[in-house]
């Protein structure tokens, strides 16, 4: 299968849950709200394409990753612009601080340095026999809506330079 059907469900859901946080900022139309899901959903497309690597999923990640740190993610801005919204309006309806990890098999988000982890999207490896404990993490699907975790739980992560 080409890349761009393997990575499909990692970037929709991907693109899906910036999205939702937009959304949830309030004041932008649900046509406009489609066409910067499906401009960032090209975007990442285009800036993943040669940067999949399903057999070892974290090769990479710091290239996939989607960050927003008082910075605003060129992807997330490009998108935005096709719709009209200016970086300032991005940040008011953004996080200050969102790291967003896309990998194959796995989409997890952090808001805020020191919050927990969230995974949105996983699904087993082909060929992987085991999977990682689930409990060791927080389940934090409404996690987002509050804006700020508990830094009680508090996650290291491998950065993988690549």
């Amino acid at each position: 299968a080409p890349a761009g059907a393997a990575m499909r469900t990692e970037i929709s859901t991907a693109a899906a849950f910036v999205t939702r946080l937009l959304r949830a900022g309030g004041g932008i139309g649900e046509e406009q709200l489609r066409c910067f899901r499906e401009c960032l959903q090209e975007a990442l497309r285009e800036h993943y394409k040669h940067h999949w690597f399903p057999l070892a999923p974290s090769k990479g990640s710091g290239y996939r990753c989607i960050r927003i740190n008082h910075k605003m993610d060129p992807l997330i801005g490009k998108a935005a612009g096709m719709i009209g919204l200016s970086h300032e309006r991005l940040f008011q309806l953004l996080p200050s601080e969102l790291t967003l990890w896309v990998d194959p098999f796995e989409v997890s988000y952090r808001i805020g340095e020191d919050g927990s982890i969230c995974v949105l999207y996983e699904s087993p490896q082909p060929g992987r026999k085991t999977t990682k404990p689930v409990e060791s993490r927080t389940s934090c699907t409404e996690e987002w809506r509050i804006g700020r975790s508990s830094p009680s739980k508090n996650y290291s992560i491998m950065t993988v330079s690549s």
